[in-house]
């Protein structure tokens, strides 16, 4: 029996680690579900493929070894990881955006799912470096059966150009020329990583530094970010919390990252809760 129990943990973690490898990173709640095993389970594996150094361990999963603070996992492999909180922080962030007003988006996974709800704002000027969220106005602007006439009241979209990452960001000297002559109301932005020390940060030096041309042109800056990124480092700083007027997260946040961010000045939006508290006003 013993020699069973072996061999199934030895193809449990062979699993998770292909999993690891192959996607650029895995949740604690993703191999859960994916293996039907118990959490304890999942993190006890995690510690002996960390101990064997065959991954590391983050917060809330795990990376390849060796590349906490430099990996940039691409576009496909970031957007199935918290599928359900991207979607409930993007509807929320969506009412920080008034009609007629400038916006820019930055490239990301949170950020796409936040252009599908923006498509409803009427009049909106919309800047960004992602080929994928200008694609979403497109195809809102032009809807089937109507290729010639744009729909009225549709977003007018500035794509910055510049020289593609591996998370689909377009970045580099043309991005950042652009970027500098531009001014918008609000900038929605998503992170690799939050912290208290580290600020905003990106694995991809050229995108940070792209990113902190975004804050510097923006009179608002709002973050959507789910909740496991926060305490995650990437390898470049490009914001501090000081330059950060709003975080739209998931209700995963623990109550003593709250009350850290509070303690930072940071207005916090919580999908969710944010309906709650208007049905209750009601």
């Amino acid at each position: 029996m013993g020699d069973n129990q072996n061999l199934l943990a030895e193809q449990r973690r062979a699993l998770i680690l292909d999993e690891v490898r192959r996607r650029g990173g895995a949740r604690v709640n993703e191999l859960t579900r994916r293996l039907g095993v118990s959490d304890m389970t999942v993190r006890r594996d995690l510690d002996a493929l960390a101990r064997q150094g065959a991954l590391e361990k983050v917060h809330g999963g795990a990376v390849p070894v060796a590349e906490a603070s430099t990996h940039e996992p691409g576009f496909e492999a970031k957007s199935s990881l918290e599928l359900s909180a991207k979607e409930d922080i993007a509807r929320a962030a969506a009412r920080l955006a008034k009609p007629g007003s400038a916006i820019a988006l930055s490239a990301g996974t949170t950020t796409h799912a936040l252009a599908q709800h923006l498509v409803d704002v009427e009049r909106l000027t919309v800047v960004t470096n992602s080929a994928r969220v200008a694609d979403v106005f497109h195809a809102a602007e032009y809807p089937p059966g109507s290729p010639q006439a744009p729909r009225p009241g549709a977003a007018t979209v500035v794509l910055t150009g510049g020289v593609r990452t591996p998370s689909d960001a377009l970045v580099g000297s043309v991005a950042d020329a652009a970027i500098r002559s531009l001014h918008f109301d609000v900038l929605f932005i998503g992170v690799h990583g939050i912290s208290v020390e580290a600020g905003l940060s990106s694995p991809n030096l050229a995108e940070a530094e792209t990113n902190r041309r975004l804050v510097g042109s923006a009179r608002r800056v709002v973050v959507v970010a789910d909740h496991t990124k926060w305490g995650t480092v990437g390898l470049s700083s490009f914001a501090s919390l000081e330059q950060v007027d709003t975080l739209v997260t998931d209700a995963g946040l623990p109550g003593e990252v709250r009350a850290e961010i509070e303690e930072q000045f940071l207005e916090l939006v919580v999908a969710g809760e944010e309906d709650e508290s208007e049905e209750s006003a009601g």
